[in-house]
């Protein structure tokens, strides 16, 4: 009966208190993040975007409390363009590397970390690409219900016309007003669905986004946003605005959570995290900066393998590399469990 009782409980607990002893689901840990930036007690959310494990693990050794996995990353890292020729399994697959990266840096900076960042380990969330969500709106459900299984936090659903591209790029095209509406209410019911499933704060908190602007105006734009928070969707973003005023007029006339996409030579303004929090924006995300960066490194040592150069200036030392990759954290666990 003790033991019944004490299975009971913990069951109760988890459902009626999301962050507690027994941990904190990432959907609710993004929540809280968005809370503590809308209610000015924390600076802007900042999202340096992801594409796998070792991407993932970066930016959580790095410190950041949350990331982006992106779309354009995953594509560009299976050697694609950004124009959805990368599948949902394929994707499927990314946030789960992603979510591995992410959960071993967490553990990695409680346990072996500086003593300001030991202690119990914290979740990382990550909010995923979810494009158009594969197919009709039944495929947005599953999209969402697939991320969730994988450990992540939110989901972004758009409303491009399928097969969708970057939004920086030119040959877009939206699906009608209601037709996107609907396309974000579903993802809404899915988000709902799972928590009914398997408790309060484990439903991936939902991202709707607009390539409209560009499409259809900005007026439009502005309208989709408002319809998609009418919707359920807990947070939106405004694709692609050309100017200050832009984003500031998004800001002022779109309640709830907002994202900048600060896309280094796109079409965006890019802003330091304090203006674009002073305007009214809760997350900032950098979506290429490091597939850009990398790209750039490789590239450059390829160059310099071409012409017979030594490379050390453009690379970490082994024993850099290793411990970034994880060797000096699978050391101290074997170590543990050596009889």
């Amino acid at each position: 009966k003790t033991s019944a009782v004490v299975v009971l409980t913990a069951a109760i607990l988890l459902q009626t208190t999301p962050c507690s002893s027994f941990g904190c689901p990432p959907p609710e840990r993004l929540r809280r993040l968005l809370e503590a930036t809308d209610s000015g007690e924390s600076p802007i959310l900042l999202l340096p975007c992801c594409y796998d494990g070792l991407t993932a693990r970066l930016v959580g050794l790095a410190g950041f409390n949350a990331t982006f996995m992106t779309g354009f990353g995953v594509s560009g890292a299976n050697g694609y363009p950004d124009t959805q020729l990368v599948s949902f399994n394929e994707m499927m697959s990314a946030a789960n590397s992603v979510a591995e990266g992410l959960s071993s840096a967490a553990l990695e900076r409680a346990k072996y970390g500086e003593a300001e960042q030991s202690g119990s380990p914290v979740a990382i969330p990550c909010i995923a690409d979810g494009d158009t969500g594969y197919g009709n709106a039944i495929n947005v459900k599953r999209t969402v219900f697939g991320y969730a299984r994988a450990g992540m936090a939110g989901m972004m659903i758009e409303d491009q016309v399928a097969p969708k591209r970057c939004g920086h790029v030119t040959g877009k095209s939206v699906v009608p007003f209601a037709e996107a509406v609907k396309r974000v209410q579903a993802a809404c019911d899915a988000r709902n669905e799972y928590e009914a499933l398997f408790g309060q704060g484990t439903g991936p908190l939902i991202l709707a986004r607009t390539d409209s602007l560009v499409t259809d105006g900005f007026e439009d734009a502005i309208q989709r946003c408002i319809a998609f928070r009418q919707a359920g969707c807990d947070m939106t973003f405004l694709e692609a605005p050309k100017s200050i005023e832009q984003m500031e007029e998004y800001c002022q006339r779109v309640t709830g959570p907002k994202l900048a996409n600060m896309l280094e030579y796109g079409s965006t303004p890019i802003l330091p995290p304090l203006q674009l929090r002073k305007m009214g924006y809760t997350m900032a995300a950098y979506p290429l900066t490091l597939l850009s960066a990398s790209i750039k490194a490789m590239q450059e040592s390829l160059q310099l393998i071409k012409e017979g150069k030594p490379t050390y200036d453009k690379i970490l030392s082994f024993s850099e590399t290793k411990d970034v990759v994880g060797f000096t954290k699978y050391a101290k666990e074997e170590e543990r469990y050596t009889c």
